[in-house]
């Protein structure tokens, strides 16, 4: 008889292709779904291209544009026309600006029990909502994903979340992970996918467990799984898609190596705090501080059931007189089945503000707040300056905490407003591919051209790993540095990421502005870091900006999954401090001598000595045998075209 597995060992266990399953071992998985935004998709594609393929080797590749669509300038079109042309030569479904945020939009239209999907947004776990193994990756693997090349990662440990109870009127979804975020901040969940089971599960839709899901990544998680069940499939009929539905349950007796109890009846209304998700504390806590703004949607809480809660929360309402509200949907279906509700007019007569379908503020794409004005936001991220302006007081919250906040002018527990509006999905939902453009066949793909205006620059060719390495450290880096601190986003950053020489100059900038000067004088050197660093967000960018400044090493306590693999794709040796304390007796200026690495990291060495102003110190790479010959060739793309004879 079998051993009793869990879902996610189910799903791990049938895209095997290299390595034995068991937690910690490296193991490569088969990808079936790929997924991009254009604020890392642009880079995706420039490496798609130097693999020399013809077309992408996926069941689904999806292009969504939804970071960059403000335009300001010529930059964020230029990408665009290069995404579309990219689509078309490569057999990728596009979708077009304004048709929604690439996780709601592929949990509606393409996510699947079962499969695996690479996103080049750590956000991408969303795909929980339907039972998919679902990963944020950098751009460098989904390319290579598209190629048909497995994704090589740790076997993760799965955390079992054990849900009883039901949801009480004016707590939802997001409420649960804020308090998984409360227990367990934003490393807690670091080499391990949370599975949910139990008899609560069958009380969350397929929006709640894509709530659930997309803010897994904040603590840290590989991704978040639930079962395939009947919520799952009532959700995909209701997309027309019902056919591609299968059950995927836990076996009775299955093994977590973890479990979290947790009563979904005893969850009150919860909120994180400034500056950080892990900040969380409950409404009812922080009750009574005055609001400037409120934002619902973007990338979570965008689905036609978040939005219809505002709705009905606001009918015959006016938001406050001294708050702006924004609604950001999710997707152009969600905001057309809201607005065959009639829920378009009620917020327009509330006085909330409907923008186009994308992130927007999630990402500082507009609605910055105004200086010591704090704001309520339904995203995932309250990183400091993230959205803008420096100095943000953004608090992350459900829907109903936001829209309890809009009408009443500050903080306030929505449990006081009233009766709970009852919200359901619709048996049918209203549905409109018209925005995505379906790939082409193959010969005429063949013919279409790749569109590269002035500021899409292909991507740079890299050294392979010298034997030695001698430089300064250029900076240092706080506990939990994150990738918006290491590569911002913002409307005057994100239009670059197509151009690496132009973005470069701000890397580090939010740290120290002077870096990418004093990198370029020095040629190079290294970076010191302190514990998770590089959270956040899975933009690439934030490896290849510094390997482009000639940044060969960084030496940290400890790293965030997503970042620490972006590191190795681009040839930048991810070293730790054998002994955390040796972190106090290097500074910036610290002259840093590291001789033999190549030949030390080709040997097998785990740990090596390094002198730093004349003394020796101990670092370990704590890397994979083909992530040591991957360093060596000075990048994965390096030595994924070697493999192919490219």
């Amino acid at each position: 008889m079998s051993k009793p597995m869990t879902v996610t060992e189910k799903i791990i266990r049938e895209h095997l292709v290299e390595g034995e399953y068991g937690p910690g071992n490296d193991i490569a998985i088969r990808i079936d779904h790929t997924l991009t935004q254009d604020a890392t998709g642009t880079m995706v594609y420039l490496q798609f291209e130097k693999l020399g393929l013809d077309r992408v080797r996926t069941e689904v590749s999806a292009s969504y544009v939804d970071h960059n669509l403000l335009q300001v300038d010529f930059r964020n079109h230029d990408d665009h026309r290069f995404l579309q042309s990219a689509a078309k030569r490569w057999g990728i479904h596009f979708s077009r600006p304004g048709n929604g945020i690439s996780h709601q939009v592929h949990l509606e239209r393409f996510g699947a029990p079962g499969k695996t999907s690479l996103g080049s947004d750590s956000h991408t776990p969303t795909g929980a909502g339907v039972s998919m193994l679902s990963i944020g990756a950098g751009g460098l693997d989904v390319a290579l994903a598209m190629a048909g090349i497995p994704f090589y990662i740790k076997c993760p440990k799965i955390h079992g979340v054990h849900l009883t109870g039901k949801l009480g009127p004016w707590v939802s979804a997001k409420d649960v992970i804020l308090e998984l975020l409360r227990r367990y901040d934003v490393k807690g969940g670091v080499g391990m996918v949370f599975e949910y089971f139990g008899p609560g599960v069958e009380t969350l839709s397929a929006s709640d467990r894509g709530t659930i899901g997309n803010m897994g990544t904040e603590l840290g998680a590989t991704s978040t799984m639930f079962p395939s069940d009947h919520r799952t499939k009532a959700f995909l009929e209701a997309q027309g898609r019902g056919e591609c539905w299968r059950e995927i349950k836990a076996d009775d007796g299955c093994e977590y190596d973890l479990i979290t109890e947790l009563n979904l009846s005893e969850i009150e209304p919860m909120i994180a705090c400034p500056s950080s998700p892990g900040n969380v504390k409950r409404v009812a806590e922080v009750a009574g501080i005055e609001v400037g703004q409120v934002i619902t949607g973007s990338s979570v809480n965008s689905s036609y059931r978040d939005l219809m809660i505002v709705v009905k929360a606001l009918e015959g309402k006016v938001v406050h007189e001294n708050v702006e509200m924004d609604i950001n949907p999710g997707s152009r279906q969600a905001l057309m089945n809201v607005a065959e509700a009639g829920g378009v007019t009620i917020l327009s007569k509330a006085g909330a503000r409907i923008q186009q379908s994308g992130c927007l503020g999630c990402i500082g794409q507009g609605q910055a707040p105004g200086k010591g004005i704090v704001s309520l936001r339904t995203f995932p991220r309250n990183f400091p300056g993230r959205s803008g302006t420096e100095g943000d007081q953004v608090y992350l919250c459900s829907p109903e905490t936001a829209v309890a906040a809009a009408i009443t002018g500050k903080i306030t527990d929505p449990r006081t407003l009233g009766a709970y509006p009852e919200v359901k999905d619709p048996e049918k939902f209203l549905v409109d591919d018209n925005n995505i453009i379906f790939p082409l066949p193959g010969e005429e793909a063949r013919k279409v051209e790749l569109v590269k205006g002035p500021n899409v620059v292909s991507l740079q060719d890299f050294d392979p790993l010298p034997d030695s390495l001698e430089g300064e450290i250029l900076l240092s880096a706080p506990d939990n540095t994150t990738t918006d601190e290491i590569m911002p986003a913002g409307a005057d950053v994100l239009k670059l990421r197509s151009n690496i020489p132009a973005i470069s100059e701000y890397t580090f900038t939010r740290i120290d502005k002077d870096l990418p000067a004093r990198a370029k004088e020095k040629g190079g050197g290294f970076i010191l870091g302190g514990d998770n660093y590089g959270q956040g967000s899975s933009r690439e960018h934030a490896a290849l900006a510094p390997r482009f400044l000639g940044i060969r090493a960084k030496i940290v306590k400890s790293y965030a999954r997503i970042h620490k693999a972006n590191l190795i794709n681009f040839g930048i040796l991810p070293l730790v401090f054998k002994d955390p304390g040796d972190h106090d007796k290097v500074k910036i200026g610290s002259r840093v001598v590291m001789k033999n690495i190549r030949s030390l990291l080709e040997q097998g060495a785990e740990e090596f000595p390094i002198t730093v102003d004349g003394t020796e110190i101990m670092v370990r790479c704590e890397v994979s045998a083909r992530d040591r010959d991957i360093l060596a060739a000075g990048g994965k793309l390096n030595f994924v075209r070697k493999q192919l004879g490219k």
